[in-house]
């Protein structure tokens, strides 16, 4: 607790060597070993001369900061309700939950007769799940696709009970008053929460030896495919060659006869064939582009 007695500003319980006056706030040395109910008492002395200092001053940053360093272990405590969550992401989390704490500081007035601890929990708590927000999702989508895919779980949930059975679409739909539309929208969105690894096991084999990774069962492109799509773009505009234009196509394409051989069939000159071919040709190249 803190006291004043002969001009100077005593705290019982503070693990400093000394405590100063400092424009007029006590000196202490080490805020983040504070005991909570001693920062508690601290925190408003703080608040109460914070308010009243230049922003920007030594002496704000001083009071600013150490209410920083006292109340850090509302961040641990808040950090903690995420424990199942946090994985590696431990020390991302309190960062975060520090820029709440910060916010909280920068926002709270003594006049609301509200304890600090009381108004900063909550911004604390609101950085950290939009920190999960942000970061847990493998591919980003909206936001209302995000929030959704929460409703849509709880719902899941909750009717799965109800029927005894995975509910559909049109009773989730009607349970979260949407569209089936949004429902189904936000069911594909999900699937972007998490992703797989490539490298991760996809086939076990009875003995336990042959243990491929997705990659390795992973398909390729075919290159056939494009030839596939070439063939069906430009099968009508086979079609649209009169009689003989298709007999000069087949000859030469599908026989392989060459432009004489193609001229002593049709009863013309190799030269004409040559300028029937091109014309051919080009008329079917352009379909082509005009297709594609």
């Amino acid at each position: 607790m803190a006291a004043r007695s002969g001009g100077t500003t005593e705290v019982v319980g503070v693990p400093a060597r000394r405590i100063e006056q400092t424009s007029g706030l006590p000196l202490v040395e080490d805020a983040g070993s504070v005991a909570p109910s001693d920062a508690r008492a601290l925190s408003k002395l703080f608040f109460d001369r914070l308010q009243d200092l230049e922003e920007g001053t030594h002496a704000y940053a001083y009071a600013r900061n150490t209410l920083i360093e006292m109340n850090i272990s509302l961040v641990h405590f808040a950090a903690s309700r995420f424990r199942n969550r946090a994985g590696d992401d431990a020390e991302d989390i309190v960062q975060v939950g520090t820029i709440g704490l910060i916010k909280a500081i920068d926002r709270f007035d003594l006049s609301r007769e509200v304890e600090f601890a009381t108004f900063a929990v909550p911004y604390i708590v609101g950085e950290i799940k939009r920190f999960f927000r942000d970061t847990t999702w493998a591919v980003h989508v909206p936001r209302r696709l995000q929030e959704l895919r929460v409703d849509l779980a709880k719902a899941k949930e909750r009717l799965a009970l109800e029927l005894d059975r995975d509910p559909t679409v049109t009773e989730l739909a009607a349970d979260l008053e949407l569209s089936e539309d949004e429902i189904i929208e936000g069911l594909v969105a999900a699937n972007g929460y998490a992703a797989g690894s490539l490298d991760s096991h996809a086939v076990d084999s009875d003995d336990g030896k042959d243990r491929r990774t997705f990659a390795d069962v992973l398909g390729a492109p075919d290159p056939a495919m494009e030839s596939v799509e070439n063939l069906h773009a430009l099968a009508p505009l086979l079609a649209g060659l009169d009689d003989r234009e298709r007999q000069i196509v087949r000859m030469r394409f599908g026989a392989e006869m060459t432009q004489s051989q193609i001229g002593a069939e049709l009863g013309v000159s190799q030269m004409h064939v040559s300028r029937l071919l091109s014309r051919i040709v080009k008329r079917l190249r352009t379909g082509m582009c005009v297709v594609s």
